[in-house]
Formats: C-alpha cells, structure tokens, sequence
C-alpha cells in the first residue's frame, strides 16, 4: 500500500505534463485564430471557413467513407478471426503478418499501385462489361475505391483491436454454450460473441475512423476530395485561416470520436442487463 501511495504523485505529475505538452499548443492555436490586433476576440476566421464553398459536401463524404469502411472491414475481419481462432489458431501469426503488411508499404506505392490498376479499365476492359465497374468504383460522389483502400490501411489497426478483445474472452465457451441452446453459427456470433467483444468492436471503430478522417494521400492522388483534401486545399496563404481549419479538424474529429463512444456506452447497460 505504501508503495502505491508514493507512486501516484507521480501519476499525476505525468498526466499534468502530458495535459500540457498537448494542450497547450492548442490553446496557442486557438487564441491565434481569434485574436485579431487592435480588434479584440474575432471569429470571422471560422465563419469564413463554415461558409467555405466544400465544407459540407466533403465532410458528409468523409463520414460516409468512414461509415462504409467500419461496416466492410468488420464484417470481413470479425467472422474471420472468430473462425481462425476457433478452427485454426496455428494460422494466427500468418494473418496477423499479412494485415500488418500496410504498415510496411508506403502510401505513394499503395496508391501507385490502385492507380496501375485503374488504368486497366480503359485500356484492357472498354469492351467488356468490367468497365462500368471501374467507373462506378470510381464514382465521385462516393468513390468506392476509397473505401477499399481503406479497408486494406486499416487492417493492422482492426486486427490489432479485435485480437486484444477474443485474447480477454474464452471464445470457445461461448460458442459451445450458444449452440446448446440451439443457436446455430451466425446466431452464437451475435448473440454470444459479439457482446463480449464490444470494446474491440469500438476501439475498432475509433482507429478507422480517425484513418479516414484523417487521410490524405491516397485521396489526394487519385482525384477525390474528401474532408483532409478539402482542408489542405482551403488553406491557401492565410496564416489564421490556415490554423482555424486545423483547429477545425481536430475539434470535429474529437467530437466524432465522443459522440461514438457516447453511443457504445448507451447500448452497454442494456446488454448487460439482458445478460443477467
């Protein structure tokens, strides 16, 4: 007990220089965008960006590429590793190295490559009926390329966040209890696994999401322009505005986050209470 008392003074010294090495160059950000010499506090910098011709059109575009890759990348990634660790848990260190394999393969060979692959549709495909598939992956209004691509950048973090969740629960038990009860395959899934892995499921969700919102590589060179396109593009030459859509993003990204965890905490007293 002792120990642990002279250890948590500690804590909170590490939090507090934590607190500020983050915060602080916030504040700074945010007092820069609103202080305007010889005028006092001044918001025209925001509100010049919210009437910014794009913002809410890449935005809404930014958050159905994230809606759309955390839907397809759980779906392939949660059946996937149930299945692997149940039926085939000597196969974990050879998934785990091909969805680490995009943290390895640099964005401008990544998007290289998608971009070597669409070209494909012109010159091989004109005549087939392939090549209304390139052009509607390729769709502006939702470029499902982009998800795609999404969904491969992100494994590492999924597989990560799902793996760490099935390690805490005895996945087969639950399976073996389900199905005593009658349920079959998918029904044990739902209704025993995946209560159990709601803060992977999460913690999944949080990664993805900051990914799409956040990237900006891969859209930019192949032509589409979501939100971390629009804003690069909106800075331009001015200082203050340039900082505003910075603080602008981060502000939005943590409030996409909250609002996220907002709503698995909601669902989570419920789900235990049927439990019970």
């Amino acid at each position: 007990m002792a120990r642990l008392t002279s250890r948590r003074p500690w804590r909170g010294v590490v939090l507090a220089v934590a607190a500020l090495y983050f915060l602080l160059p916030l504040a700074a950000s945010v007092v820069f965008t609103v202080d305007v010499p010889n005028q006092g506090v001044n918001l025209d910098a925001y509100a010049r960006i919210l009437g910014t011709e794009g913002f809410l059109t890449s935005l809404l575009l930014s958050l159905e590429l994230a809606a759309a890759t955390i839907a397809v990348v759980l779906l392939l990634m949660v059946p996937a590793m149930v299945a692997l660790r149940l039926g085939a848990p000597r196969l974990r260190p050879v998934v785990e190295v091909v969805c680490s394999l995009p943290l390895v393969v640099p964005p401008i060979a990544f998007v290289a490559g998608i971009g070597t692959v669409l070209k494909w549709g012109p010159e091989h495909l004109s005549t087939t009926p392939l090549f209304q598939t390139f052009v509607a992956v390729q769709d502006p209004d939702f470029p499902v390329v982009l998800v795609l691509a999404y969904v491969v950048m992100a494994l590492p973090f999924v597989y990560r966040a799902l793996d760490a969740g099935l390690r805490a629960i005895d996945v087969r038990t639950l399976v073996e209890a389900a199905r005593s009860c009658g349920a079959n395959g998918t029904q044990a899934l739902i209704r025993a696994v995946l209560p159990n892995l709601r803060g992977a499921l999460l913690n999944a969700s949080f990664l993805t999401l900051a990914l799409v919102l956040g990237e900006f590589t891969v859209a930019q060179l192949l032509g589409f322009r979501p939100f971390a396109v629009w804003i690069v593009n909106i800075s331009g030459s001015q200082a203050q505005m340039s900082v505003a859509v910075s603080v602008l993003s981060l502000l939005v990204t943590w409030a996409l986050l909250l609002a996220l965890a907002a709503f698995g905490g909601r669902r989570a007293p419920s789900l235990n209470a049927s439990q019970k």
